[in-house]
């Protein structure tokens, strides 16, 4: 079992370190990556929320065509933050986005992909673990967004 040390933790520094990592290849792909920073904190497991971060950009940047973009943003509410990474790839079709969460699914249209299946399963699996949860919206040819919700208290 994986022990999660939940602490305040600014927001920022997990978003810019998950930035950093990929920033090359979004130049190298020419995706534009809008990082918009929020001066918040979070009560989390900070090293857990980079993989969740990092897990969810990196589909983005996968999954987003050569002149798209991918936003990361995030609110915080009274009881929860949500971290936002929104894509413009091409979508998930309907029938397709109950199934993106289960362990080794690999949606018809991205099956040429290099991975397992596996970032988005646990994903939601470390996500619920911290009492937070992950959603997703999308439509075919109008991008993705993934928000993850943790808790603030």
């Amino acid at each position: 079992s994986t022990d999660y040390v939940l602490r305040e933790y600014p927001l920022d520094d997990i978003l810019r370190q998950a930035v950093r990592k990929f920033a090359k290849m979004f130049i190298l792909k020419k995706i534009t990556l809008d990082f918009q920073e929020t001066g918040k904190t979070v009560l989390t497991d900070e090293k857990w929320l980079l993989f969740v971060v990092e897990q969810v950009l990196s589909n983005a940047l996968k999954y987003t065509p050569p002149g798209g973009s991918v936003t990361l943003s995030a609110d915080r509410y009274e009881l929860f933050c949500r971290i936002r990474v929104t894509d413009s790839g091409p979508g998930i079709p309907e029938e397709e986005q109950a199934q993106i969460f289960s362990r080794f699914y690999r949606g018809a249209a991205v099956r040429d992909q290099d991975g397992l299946g596996l970032g988005l399963y646990l994903t939601r699996r470390i996500l619920i673990r911290q009492g937070g949860y992950l959603r997703l919206s999308s439509r075919p040819g109008q991008g993705s967004e993934f928000s993850l919700y943790l808790p603030l208290e």
